[in-house]
């Protein structure tokens, strides 16, 4: 019988070969205490309370309440007259009163939906008060960024609990902003007209954009950045982007909403601020989209904002727009709890005061021209935030992220085969970047969100029919709460 040694000594040797693999080459990384703390809201008698007031107004019917609805509405627009009026500090009672109103009123709309147009106008004119407020105020002050968060996402939490209540048909899927003027080539985008330079903040489908979108000291709604460019003379959409399994991309309009989005919005730079040089938008999208096509830019999984070598997707904008003398993110973004930020370095994270998408709503450099959501994404992305944020509560707790170790050689066998493929241009199954610790981790991360969700899912829908109606977003985090803590036994 004839022999092949080279191949026995080649099968022997793969044990060898996997122990090897097995080694641990990453070392803890020493995450720094800060001083800082997260926003909490603290409030969760008050939320019940809301669904209390929500159940009994159902029961009692729009008729019945009507006297309380239209008071509500005018005190509302009276208010926000007030405030534009004036200018105010950040403590001011009136954002406090104004804060009431927007959370009393949201649980009598579904009941009588006649006054939802109305409460629309409330929400974009709400949003254009409190940002042409804050102007005024030193954006990095917890007490400034206290308010915004708690007046522009209290707003956004209250439009969408209603939204969730009404029948899909009733939902407006475009709200409106503010349409900041532009003089840089436009196209219409999902019937907005939408200018270079502008910017589309949106909410991917992954885990990891949930992830992304609540792994801050002001939990949001977005996850992505892109800035768009217009061709002067062919009106050809180009949307800059960075992915983490590509880098910083140049994509079509078709291909920029073929990818899975829950919700995404068009932001602006204000136009009195570049009363001197009006194309100054358009300029910054030029030079992006230049760097974009002449060279690679990989993906900044450390999110290092001092240099741009390396981009994530708040950079892509961020830095081209810094080239001509705009610093966008005048507060910056700030992940304070330790738990979040040892989960987000296991993933490469190494810099937390940073510019996380969904923070960039609040500066007062930008308008909010126009925001998309539908019914179907809207609780796909309720769902995701609820699991994301009972995670994070055992990562406060201690818990650490973890991989199956026996698939550490697999994963660094496939992180050499993305290697490869990297220095050809081409995607690998391992982010480049990204370790092969790092991937196993996310694997696991997701699998267990997806986990928690799909029971989640399960419970909601017996929510519904033994309540009839959705659970609220407080409810969802409760029932999230059972499911991980089953998941966990």
């Amino acid at each position: 019988m004839k022999k092949y040694p080279k191949i026995s000594i080649l099968i022997s040797s793969i044990p060898v070969l996997y122990l090897l693999l097995l080694i641990p080459l990453e070392n803890e990384l020493s995450i720094p205490e800060v001083n800082d703390s997260p926003f909490i809201w603290n409030q969760d008698r008050f939320w019940e309370s809301l669904e209390l007031k929500f159940v009994s107004a159902n029961a009692e019917g729009c008729d019945k309440i009507k006297f309380i609805v239209d008071p509500l509405i005018k005190d509302s627009e009276l208010l926000l007259k007030e405030i534009s009026a004036g200018t105010l500090d950040p403590s001011d009672e009136k954002f406090i009163t104004l804060e009431n109103i927007i959370f009393n009123i949201a649980p009598l709309i579904p009941v009588c939906n006649q006054y939802f147009p109305d409460y629309i106008n409330f929400y974009s004119n709400l949003r254009k008060v409190v940002k042409d407020q804050s102007v005024n105020w030193h954006m990095n002050s917890t007490e400034a960024k206290n308010t915004l968060y708690r007046l522009l996402y209290g707003n956004r939490i209250a439009i969408e609990e209603i939204m969730l209540q009404l029948p899909d048909n009733q939902v407006a899927n475009l709200i409106k902003g503010v349409d900041e003027l532009s003089s840089t080539p436009s196209a219409e985008i999902l019937g907005v007209k939408v200018h270079s330079g502008d910017i589309l903040v949106s909410r991917g489908g992954a885990p990891t954009s949930a992830l992304i979108a609540r792994g801050n000291d002001y939990p949001g709604n977005f996850s992505h950045i892109a800035l768009v460019h217009i061709d002067e003379k062919t009106k050809l959409i180009s949307i800059i982007e960075s992915h983490i399994e590509r880098g910083v991309t140049v994509s079509s309009l078709e291909e920029y909403l073929n990818d899975k989005k829950l919700r995404f919005m068009v932001i602006r730079l204000r136009s009195d601020l570049i009363s001197d040089n009006s194309m100054l938008p358009h300029q910054a999208a030029e030079y992006s989209l230049i760097e974009a096509k002449i060279k690679h830019i990989p993906y900044d999984f450390e999110m290092n904002i001092n240099e741009y070598e390396k981009q994530f997707c708040s950079e892509v904008a961020s830095s081209a727009y810094k080239k001509f003398g705009i610093t966008l993110w005048t507060g910056l973004s700030t992940i304070s709890s330790k738990g979040t930020r040892n989960w987000l370095a296991a993933f490469g994270v190494q810099y937390f005061e940073t510019q996380e998408p969904s923070d960039l709503e609040y500066d007062p450099q930008i308008s909010v021209v126009a925001e998309w959501r539908d019914p179907e994404t809207l609780y796909k992305d309720h769902l995701d935030n609820a699991v994301t944020d009972v995670m994070l509560e055992e990562a406060d707790s201690g818990k650490v992220l973890y991989f199956d170790w026996y698939l550490l050689p697999i994963g660094r066998m496939m992180k050499f085969y993305s290697v490869i493929l990297n220095m050809f241009g081409k995607e690998g199954p391992v982010p480049e970047g990204m370790s092969a610790e790092s991937a196993l981790k996310n694997i696991n991360y997701s699998d267990t969100h997806d986990q928690i969700k799909s029971k989640l899912i399960f419970l909601a829908d017996q929510f519904k029919i033994q309540k009839g109606y959705k659970p609220p977003y407080w409810e969802l985090v409760s029932l999230a709460r059972q499911v991980r803590d089953e998941v966990n036994k």
